[in-house]
């Protein structure tokens, strides 16, 4: 099978980095419209509020706490954002990237375990028995949302025959694979908000334990901090296009627009869905990614590799 064109080029950090920054901002503008807070609020208002709430938290003084690890919190503070950052490397944005690894599905999968460790440190560095519930609390979830997204990225892979993205892309040329892996989609987005600590999801950061994870943070760190979460958000919306529908295809455009239109589509999506469910108990969660997904992804699985085999 085939790969599609891909060109590795240094330029693709800058453009990633500008494409990050742009979706966190559009993310939280979306989500900002969906919030109870913006109603009888102006448009020009709701699409500065951003940048109003990040010249606030820049003004805000840094709190510390007893005993705190600094440099743990700080790079757990920090982590999300550079873990959203790195997952980008390995993403055709049209025909450019950082990085064609021919295993960039499991480096993709390998940042969402740095996520882990950094809300962990977020939680224990702050020194705070709420952050640590919280950063505890993630670590148990994080296996109920980490398994199922592994059987959930292995369906393209077994479709495509290879770990490599632009092979994954090439494969898609007839039929966009969330068309016959809908499970696998649907697992991979519970996968990313769960990573994201969103919506139904987001009971690491829960108001039963005073904010959890980010209980203590202000000032640039509690910024840096949710920028990340945004970050790791966006970043699982751009992974979905090369997984589950087609890359930059499309026709009439450049291939780098379709990607962006394809990523702003799927992360609109997203936000809404966690804006629009419920927070899920942490055991309610737990029994489901057990019970459910995992079974769900697993048959995905089976039945994607019976349909390679019988071509």
């Amino acid at each position: 099978m085939g790969s599609a064109v891909i060109e590795v080029t240094p330029g693709w950090a800058i453009a990633a980095a500008a494409m990050l920054g742009g979706l966190v901002y559009l993310a939280a503008v979306f989500n900002g419209m969906l919030a109870s807070r913006t109603v009888g609020r102006s448009p020009v208002a709701t699409l500065l509020r951003p940048v109003y709430e990040t010249a606030r938290l820049l003004r805000q003084r840094r709190r510390s706490t007893v005993a705190a690890d600094a440099l743990l919190w700080r790079i757990g503070g920090a982590g999300m954002l550079v873990a959203a950052l790195l997952k980008l490397t390995v993403i055709p944005f049209g025909h450019w990237t950082l990085f064609d690894f021919d295993a960039g599905l499991v480096w993709f999968n390998a940042m969402d375990v740095l996520v882990w460790a950094m809300i962990w440190l977020v939680g224990w560095g702050g020194n705070s028995a709420h952050a640590l519930v919280g950063g505890y609390r993630f670590l148990a979830l994080a296996v109920a949302y980490e398994l199922p997204l592994m059987f959930a990225l292995i369906a393209p892979a077994i479709a495509a025959e290879s770990l490599n993205v632009g092979t994954i892309i090439a494969a898609q040329s007839g039929l966009w694979f969330v068309v016959w892996m809908p499970f696998a989609f649907l697992i991979f987005s519970v996968g990313v908000l769960g990573f994201s600590v969103w919506g139904p999801f987001a009971s690491a950061l829960g108001p039963d334990i005073a904010g959890g994870a980010g209980a203590e943070l202000s000032g640039v760190d509690r910024l840096v901090f949710f920028a990340g979460r945004y970050g790791v958000l966006a970043a699982g919306a751009a992974f979905a296009v090369p997984l589950f529908f087609g890359g930059g295809s499309g026709p009439m455009l450049p291939a780098w627009m379709w990607f962006l239109a394809k990523t702003v589509l799927v992360l609109t999506a997203l936000i809404w869905v966690g804006r629009k469910l419920p927070l899920f108990r942490p055991d309610q969660f737990m029994e489901v990614g057990w019970v459910l997904l995992i079974p769900a992804g697993i048959l995905q699985d089976l039945v994607v590799a019976l349909v390679v085999t019988n071509q």
